[in-house]
């Protein structure tokens, strides 16, 4: 029976490179998710190739969209194939993105004396096929110009600068130390690969290589040091950790021999059914696990900017592929990040004080890698009228935060003053302990209190890579529960109510900034074709916080329930009831948010506006409140489940 099958194979082979052949087959002809050939140089791949490496065009037939829907489909027919999943993330055109090459370009016009030794390591991980290619050959360093001109530079992290990469020094390289084979083979998840299409069209050998799902493969990017200059540019004979998400993942509970997530987990999650996983070979046999190559993580903020300016950028991506990839990006950020609990600790001497946790779900800090990145808490405290009591984190029209320090915010245990706003950073000093956003400049962190993963240790023989710096090696309730490595903060807000006995709401809200405009603006200061380039799109791109997290509660006032607005005609019925509630009234077209409270001052549900189908209340007998907003106020209504 075996036998019967591997001819079988045999035969599949045989068949579809005759088949191939006659149809004059066109590797680069395959569109991704829209369905659509098109032979527009635009969305096609590059097919670039030399002695050492081959663009991604020459992979895009076999692993893109297959039209006939036999391969790299999931069990309901969607289409998964690994270059369409990859072809509008950061990672597919980290050579093209146009903050990258702005910063590039900034940090050389700082210090032009290093530019040639700059820009060849920014593009060791950014245009890894180009550098690599220019290296092997004897080339000497490549620079921006070589990036702006060579399409296999442009390529990004394409299949190549991943798959053909070894197991040497897995794990201990970094800063875009990759380790190339030698000769023209890739490595792969899968024991025993058909290596005859492979060999026969591209002229690659696949191989097994168990390297490629282990986390040590990400560290040569995903941890970059870089050597200290002061302001005149003379090397200080120092070196700064710039980014470790590998180490930080290292410093974690998700990594674990047994039982632990890696890299590849949640970054190319698995597909448990069998996916055949190479077009035009029907009989081929179906692989699992099968790898989706998601690459996500958190910048929706970039993916929308190049979206809107792919012409402009020769991205080799669709609309739809964008909006694929932001929708995913989404789904990471918003669903696996952050988990954020707000109580109402007790209102004693004229204050209410409020406790925020807020739990890291990822296996490195939030935010990590590039330090541009950071997340911020929004708290807002309402009374029953609706009108603002206190708030903190509130981004200005233009997309400030009002409180924020003109240096930096530094780290809160407490925040009692609207002037307070805490903000989840690393900031990096230069060497006279100045904030500065020149990397080259970095001396040693000012402050970094991004959340830690869940098991994040200071005695971790890798924690001199994952410092926690500023105030927050002082708050008690970071990263420590009962026990260290908790990986949660909890922030304490203490709120004068200056006499007020009102019933009031909270909401903690926790917002992720890819590129805030803070972080800009040193670099907008400086002139170079490519941060004019960035800073016309970045004027114009929508600049909207991404909410991670979000708790509210509702504290009771020393007047207890009120219906604060008279004139409004909702009520709920019936009341007491067995489980389901309906409104009723006049004013049910108005409603523009109903809010289910528990007896605890939890917020239990949220609904933008109201059903005829009714609101289900919780399984347990007891009494919860309504509380109702429409454009005539806000009203709190009782109800008891029996």
């Amino acid at each position: 029976m075996k036998a019967h099958k591997r001819l079988l194979v045999i035969l599949s082979v045989v068949v579809s490179a005759y088949f191939l052949s006659m149809v004059n087959f066109d590797l680069s002809s395959a569109h991704g998710n829209d369905h659509a050939r098109s032979d527009s140089t635009h969305y096609g791949f590059a097919l670039d190739t030399n002695d050492h490496f081959m663009a991604s065009g020459n992979c895009d037939g076999c692993h893109g969209f297959d039209e006939t829907g036999n391969a790299n489909i999931d069990e309901l027919g969607n289409d998964i194939s690994p270059v369409t999943l990859w072809r509008a993330t950061m990672m597919a055109n980290s050579g093209r993105d146009p903050f990258f090459r702005a910063k590039m370009s900034h940090e050389s016009a700082i210090n032009p004396q290093h530019q040639a030794e700059l820009e060849d390591k920014c593009n060791s991980c950014h245009a890894p096929l180009g550098r690599y290619s220019n290296h092997y050959y004897d080339y000497g360093p490549y620079g921006l110009a070589d990036l702006e001109e060579d399409p296999m530079g442009q390529d990004g992290v394409s299949c190549m600068a991943c798959h053909k990469q070894t197991s040497q020094h897995l794990g201990s390289n970094h800063s875009g130390e990759l380790y190339y084979d030698s000769i023209m083979r890739e490595y792969g998840p899968y024991q025993k690969p058909l290596q005859g299409p492979m060999q026969g069209f591209v002229g690659v050998s696949p191989e097994y290589g168990e390297h490629v799902t282990q986390s040590g493969f990400c560290a040569g990017c995903h941890s970059l040091i870089t050597n200290t200059v002061d302001l005149n540019g003379d090397f200080t004979g120092t070196t700064f950790v710039e980014q470790a998400t590998y180490h930080e993942w290292l410093n974690s509970d998700f990594n674990v021999v047994n039982g632990g997530t890696s890299c590849q987990g949640c970054h190319i999650p698995r597909v448990e059914t069998e996916v055949v996983i190479a077009n035009y070979y029907q009989l081929l046999a179906g692989r699992t696990p099968f790898g989706r190559h998601d690459l996500v993580g958190g910048n929706t903020f970039m993916l929308k900017l190049m979206k809107t300016h792919r012409e402009a950028l020769d991205i080799r991506a669709t609309e739809v592929h964008f909006d694929s990839t932001i929708n995913r990006t989404l789904v990471n950020l918003q669903e696996r990040s952050v988990q954020m609990n707000l109580e109402h600790e007790t209102t004693a001497n004229d204050t209410a004080y409020f406790n925020v946790r807020s739990e890291n779900l990822t296996g490195h800090k939030f935010p990590s890698g590039y330090p541009s990145r950071r997340a911020y808490v929004e708290f807002v405290v309402t009374n029953q009228h609706g009108d603002t009591v206190f708030s903190s984190g509130v981004l200005s029209s233009n997309h400030y935060l009002p409180e924020e320090n003109s240096t930096y915010e530094p780290h809160y245990n407490i925040v009692n003053s609207e002037d307070q706003v805490q903000i989840y950073e690393m900031v990096m000093g230069d060497v006279n302990g100045n904030p500065t956003t020149i990397l080259e400049r970095a001396s040693l962190p000012l402050k970094d209190n991004r959340l830690v993963p869940k098991g994040f240790s200071t005695a971790h023989p890798v924690y001199d890579t994952t410092l926690i710096a500023g105030t927050a090696t002082e708050d008690v309730d970071f990263n420590f529960e009962g026990f260290e490595g908790s990986g949660s903060d909890v922030l304490h807000y203490h709120v004068p109510l200056h006499g007020s006995t009102d019933t009031l709401y909270a909401t903690a809200r926790m917002y992720y900034q890819s590129v805030p405009k803070k972080w800009v603006q040193e670099m907008f200061a400086t002139s170079t074709p490519q941060i004019e380039t960035f800073e016309a799109m970045y004027n114009t791109a929508d600049h909207t916080p991404v909410l991670v997290g979000a708790d509210s509660v509702m504290a009771f006032g020393a007047t207890g329930i009120q219906e604060t607005s008279a004139l409004m005609d909702v009520q709920l019925y019936p009341n007491p009831s067995n489980g389901h509630i309906w409104l009723r009234g006049t004013d049910l077209s108005s409603i523009e948010q109903i809010d289910v409270f528990g007896v605890n001052g939890k917020r239990l549900a949220s609904y933008s506006n109201y059903s005829i189908s009714g609101i289900e209340l919780p399984m347990t007998a007891g009494v919860y409140f309504f509380r109702i907003r429409t454009e005539r106020g806000t009203k709190l209504l009782r109800a008891i489940k029996i």
